[in-house]
């Protein structure tokens, strides 16, 4: 089989319509939440309220948590975690990716992000530019008081943070930066003609690690910014965002085999959840943007001050990841997905803590949503370059790609 058939360019045969045009949707829904915002403007207040209150602070809206399941939960009952007990026949690439995803790619963002919006930028964002930010969770501090880099002020009776506002971008930031990507990556992964089971191991095992290390490191990271850091959320966060759907759909799914049959549940059961997971994914985004339209339309230039840096990092990391494949000698099929894995963010791990940590007006909200505009036309562009560089890579054994090549193509819509 020549190269050029084992790895043909096909953009668009897996993605449906959704994830095709999915910058597109993004787009919309910035323009229907600025409306939304201009015509409406109590309808997200109200949502943003319904929430579970522990010691009168808002812990978990309820809201974002049941959207957030929707979200989550497809990608969660899809993984097949006896595949995480084969990872051992693959150390090298397995043990680069883990090293990528939380030795590099945290601290990557943290500086990349620090420097274009915290010097770079500073001035453009405004110096005397603020932000108000929930309160952290348990914390009982005065009026006046100063919590990081933040000054206890009251709101409209309520007690909240007021933090620099180029900060509350950077918390956003951050939240995207240790959280690698579960659900899209497996697009990209088979537009590239990697391999499907690497990835899917790889989903398994950043699911069973972020449990552990977005907690860590987030308040890590966070805390070296100077901005607040609610540890008891941060965890609650991981638990209801990740550990919740997680334990679902590991579950549901044993069940679901069990009792209806493994073909029912990937033709019947998996495409049922399609629309679901997408209404939840808009509707979040339609809410973040009906509270930060004020913010894009007097200063619309926000957009870029927080893509650039974002931009820059997702290069970075897919370069990195890319090279040291080259070097430590691994296949196309493995290299293409290690790059793509840290490339790729985990955006709606990363929009649902930085609501429920910041708020949902806040400016780490509207960083982690950004996130989303950029990922799809630039992922697409890394996927291209895979393609056509291939040949800079050995290939798999041909036993093993005809294998790879049978396997139904994996979508994030599947």
């Amino acid at each position: 089989m020549s190269q050029d058939t084992r790895c043909p360019v096909i953009e668009t045969k897996s993605m449906s319509l959704f994830e095709r045009y999915l910058t597109v949707w993004v787009g919309l829904c910035i323009v229907g939440g600025i409306l939304l915002g201009k015509i409406a403007p109590g309808i997200a207040q109200t949502l943003d309220g319904m929430a579970i209150y522990v010691d009168d602070a808002p812990v978990v809206s309820i809201p974002i948590a049941v959207c957030l399941f929707f979200m989550m939960y497809p990608i969660m009952v899809k993984i097949d975690f006896a595949e995480v007990m084969k990872a051992g026949k693959a150390v090298r690439p397995v043990g680069l990716t883990l090293f990528i995803n939380w030795a590099i790619k945290p601290f990557t963002m943290y500086a990349i992000a620090s420097f274009f919006l915290g010097t770079l930028f500073y001035q453009f964002i405004g110096p005397d530019a603020v932000d108000y930010v929930k309160m952290p969770f348990g914390a009982d501090l005065a009026v006046g008081a100063d919590y990081g880099s933040g000054k206890v002020i009251l709101v409209d009776g309520v007690k909240m943070l007021e933090v620099p506002l180029w900060r509350s971008y950077l918390a956003g930031c951050i939240l995207l930066g240790i959280a690698p990507c579960t659900a899209m990556v497996l697009v990209w992964g088979f537009l590239a003609k990697g391999n499907d089971g690497h990835t899917l191991v790889m989903v398994a095992i950043n699911s069973l690690t972020m449990l552990v290390l977005y907690g860590i490191l987030g308040g890590f990271l966070l805390g070296v910014g100077k901005l607040p850091v609610p540890w008891q959320a941060l965890l609650l966060s991981i638990g209801v965002y990740v550990a919740f759907p997680l334990v679902a759909g590991f579950f549901s799914r044993k069940w679901l085999i069990a009792s209806r049959g493994e073909t029912w549940f990937k033709e019947k059961f998996l495409h049922v959840l399609t629309p679901v997971t997408v209404a939840a994914l808009l509707l979040t985004l339609i809410l973040l943007f009906s509270f930060k339209g004020e913010t894009i339309l007097s200063n619309p230039m926000t957009i870029l001050w927080i893509a650039i840096p974002l931009l820059i990092q997702t290069i970075v990391i897919f370069a990195l990841g890319y090279l040291l494949s080259k070097v430590m000698g691994l296949t196309y099929e493995s290299a293409a997905p290690t790059a793509m894995i840290g490339a790729s963010n985990h955006f709606e791990v990363a929009i649902a803590t930085a609501t429920m940590l910041y708020g949902l007006s806040s400016g780490a909200a509207l960083a982690t949503v950004v996130g989303v505009l950029i990922e799809v036309p630039l992922m697409l562009m890394l996927v291209r370059f895979c393609v056509k560089t291939q040949n800079w890579f050995p290939h798999m054994p041909e036993a093993e790609t005809s294998q790879t090549d049978t396997k139904e193509p994996v979508s994030l819509s599947q």
